[in-house]
């Protein structure tokens, strides 16, 4: 699990800063053994771009088989990250199904980056929430008990992340 350092394409607000964000993802990933939480890009300066982190990652263990896991609707503006070659040059792309998109709509949207054997759709039950939905009903102050893990919505609601004025300054 892997937190956005600092996102090029949009500004979310409000934003409790990278360590608060590390920290709930160290509360979701807690008690699984397969899952651990990585600074690498909150730690970085500059942009998160998704081919530098591919690349870290790479260099690192240039062994390793690196799958980038990604819902359709993501996918679909895969053409439109930066240096998408290069994503798809250093990881295979799993893609679940999300609402609205079409697995035929995803794979026309990514014909110009070469995406032969590197684009692989899976089958799981469709689970329809997104960070946007989590943080838009944080916001309106509704709960988002069984959106998150229980420790990560006590976490949110005891500080009151993600409402209006927070992480704004």
């Amino acid at each position: 699990m892997m937190p956005m350092g600092h996102a090029p394409h949009r500004e979310i607000k409000p934003e409790p800063g990278a360590d608060v964000r590390v920290e709930l993802c160290r509360l979701a990933a807690a008690g699984s053994e397969w899952l651990e939480v990585s600074e690498l890009e909150t730690r970085r300066d500059g942009p998160s771009y998704t081919a530098e982190t591919l690349a870290q990652l790479h260099e690192a263990k240039p062994d390793d088989e690196l799958t980038l896991i990604l819902g359709a609707d993501q996918a679909a503006h895969l053409a439109s990250w930066h240096e998408p070659e290069r994503v798809l040059e250093l990881a295979r792309v799993a893609v679940a199904a999300r609402e609205g998109m079409e697995r035929e709509a995803v794979l026309r949207r990514l014909d110009r980056v070469g995406r032969d054997g590197v684009i692989e759709f899976f089958d799981m039950p469709r689970v329809d929430i997104s960070s946007t939905m989590v943080r838009e009903r944080l916001a309106e102050g509704r709960p988002v008990g069984y959106l998150v893990p229980e420790a990560v919505a006590g976490v949110v609601e005891e500080r009151g992340l993600y409402t209006a004025g927070v992480g704004t300054a």
